[in-house]
């Protein structure tokens, strides 16, 4: 059976979390990884509101109340959780103990600049925890659609909007492709099976290089 191109994504980018990390799953997709975990993986996850050790989301009517992730959604616990206030989990983060966060955009730029937390004139919560996770952690992956909802590329030469922190991200997942940020911009090495590389440049609003294998996944 097919898998739909959201659930491919999160297939896929799912494999970023490794046996023995310490990660960081950003508000909005990212949560979602959690019931993606590949099966026999130790991995520890982390939400910024105070938990490690974040196990599968749970549907609202088993949910534990007190339990919850970073986005608001029911989390359950795994062996070995653990609970703490806000300044020790942002202590953990300044500190660079995590391994990898992912986190949601609205634009990417070609040299690795993010802009997640605010679009001018919408309302935002505010910038929270984003900027701290995206500057402290060795390694930021993006996890998008490739396009916004106006059909716009989300991956771009420059970000239009604030920034939430400058040259941070290694990598993009999107529904599309897979793209790593290179000294000298971006480089595609994945594209989404029924999707041709033509297809993949069309919609993205900065130069592409192309890797000499291109994998579909």
């Amino acid at each position: 059976m097919s898998l739909d191109a959201k659930t491919r994504m999160l297939h896929r980018a799912a494999h970023e979390l490794k046996d023995g990390m310490f990660i960081n799953l950003g508000i909005g997709l990212p949560t979602q990884l959690v019931n993606y975990v590949d099966e026999g993986a130790n991995v520890c996850l982390h939400s910024e509101n105070g938990m490690s050790g974040v196990g599968p989301l749970v549907p609202y009517e088993k949910a534990d109340r007190n339990l919850i992730d970073a986005g608001g959604g029911y989390v359950s616990r795994l062996a070995g959780s653990a609970f703490f206030d806000s300044a020790l989990s942002f202590a953990m983060v300044r500190r660079g103990r995590l391994d990898l966060t992912v986190l949601g955009a609205f634009e990417v730029a070609m040299n690795g600049d993010l802009a997640n937390w605010m679009i001018p004139g919408k309302f935002t919560p505010g910038i929270g925890g984003a900027i701290e996770l995206a500057q402290k952690t060795p390694r930021v992956v993006i996890l998008t659609t490739h396009q916004d909802k106006k059909g716009q590329s989300k991956i771009v030469r420059e970000c239009s909007l604030p920034l939430t922190a400058k040259k941070c991200v290694n990598r993009i997942y999107t529904d599309m492709a897979v793209m790593d940020v290179l000294e000298d911009g971006l480089i595609l090495k994945e594209v989404a099976d029924g999707l041709s590389i033509e297809d993949v440049v069309k919609a993205t609003a900065a130069p592409l290089q192309i890797a000499d294998t291109i994998v579909h996944f």
